[in-house]
């Protein structure tokens, strides 16, 4: 139940809070996990915790990934979020046969668009797809795009190894930049050539080896030309940028010298900087990085109008780094940007 009380305390802050990178997974898809027989080290070590831990936090996670109701709703009341945007957790559809991956998609974006129909004030829908099948994801962006009113897309990593620079994966970004929507590329356990190191310190998932996977793919996507060929496409990434930002300065330099030395002839020349494509297309939210100075950094590198907040629930669920955002010593027209209008104008929430 919503508390009646919630208009006064937005209106006493100044801005409503959407939380914009908020996963779900239906009973039906962590049954296929559970059941999966799959030759990869991260996905084992991810889910074989989540599901299989008596833990307080697996437990916890499982039960609140699959709620669209009431205990959702209560969290957020208890947090003080107004808004969550909403995707399939990693790694989504991203680990089955491509018939598997087109089935999980329709059925998870439908259990989604039932619950932003119900409570349309307080969900908003990102599309999951099957990129094993780009032809069926695109017809599924455009379903969930036009039919379902979701208003974004969700990219959980790497497809079974395999990263989404390469040409066959464009028309996904033809469609989304046609579409008008954002893809999030989500992160997702770094593959199985390269996840052994991360594994032996357990740094493989969230703690690290996520964000490095993700940073990764971030740039090939950027270095592939991918923003040359769809200029208007627009990414998002969470965790304050996946580091990104804060290496912007030497990717440039190094990236731009072996670009002139021709170092690597099979690599496209880029029109323009990698910070140029960070800072026109590609969003940034804080997703579990509940710390002023990464926020600051982000908004002053890549600009205060791209930086969105975001809590990670329900993996990350603390009311106490929510007050501490609150008290951000950052100016208010800053803070309303980062905490409500950002998140309005990029998933189109406001006529």
């Amino acid at each position: 139940m919503v508390n009646n009380d919630a208009p006064a305390r937005t209106a006493a802050r100044g801005y409503r809070r959407i939380a914009t990178e908020e996963a779900f997974a239906p009973a039906s898809v962590l049954e296929l996990y559970r059941n999966l027989k799959l030759d990869d080290p991260g996905f084992n070590s991810l889910w074989g915790f989540y599901l299989n831990s008596p833990s307080e936090r697996a437990v916890s996670v499982i039960r609140r990934l699959q709620d669209l109701g009431a205990e959702r709703l209560a969290d957020m009341e208890a947090t003080g979020i107004d808004h969550q945007i909403i995707a399939l957790t990693s790694p989504g559809t991203q680990v089955f046969d491509a018939a598997t991956a087109r089935s999980v998609a329709i059925e998870a974006n439908d259990i989604l668009a039932e619950a932003c129909r119900a409570h349309p004030d307080r969900y908003t829908g990102m599309a999951a797809m099957a990129p094993q099948d780009p032809a069926s994801a695109v017809k599924e962006i455009e379903r969930a795009v036009r039919q379902l009113g979701f208003k974004a897309v969700i990219l959980n990593g790497h497809t079974l190894g395999e990263y989404h620079d390469g040409a066959q994966y464009w028309p996904i970004f033809e469609a989304a930049e046609a579409l008008d929507v954002p893809i999030y590329l989500h992160p997702n356990a770094p593959p199985k050539q390269m996840i052994a190191p991360f594994l032996e310190a357990g740094l493989d998932g969230a703690v690290y080896g996520f964000g490095v996977d993700t940073g990764l793919h971030m740039l090939r996507i950027i270095c592939a030309g991918v923003f040359d060929r769809f200029p208007k496409l627009q990414f998002i990434i969470g965790h304050a940028g996946e580091a990104l930002p804060f290496w912007q300065y030497r990717l440039d330099y190094m990236y731009g010298a072996g670009q002139r030395a021709r170092r690597y002839p099979h690599m496209p020349l880029l029109a323009h900087p990698i910070s140029h494509y960070l800072a026109n297309n590609v969003y940034i939210t804080n997703s579990g990085v509940a710390w002023q100075p990464a926020i600051e950094f982000c908004q002053k590198v890549i600009g205060v109008d791209r930086v969105l907040y975001a809590m990670d629930y329900p993996y990350q669920f603390q009311a106490d780094e929510v007050r501490t955002l609150d008290e951000m010593s950052i100016p208010d027209d800053h803070k309303k940007k980062f905490f409500q209008t950002n998140a309005e104008r990029v998933f189109k929430l406001v006529d």
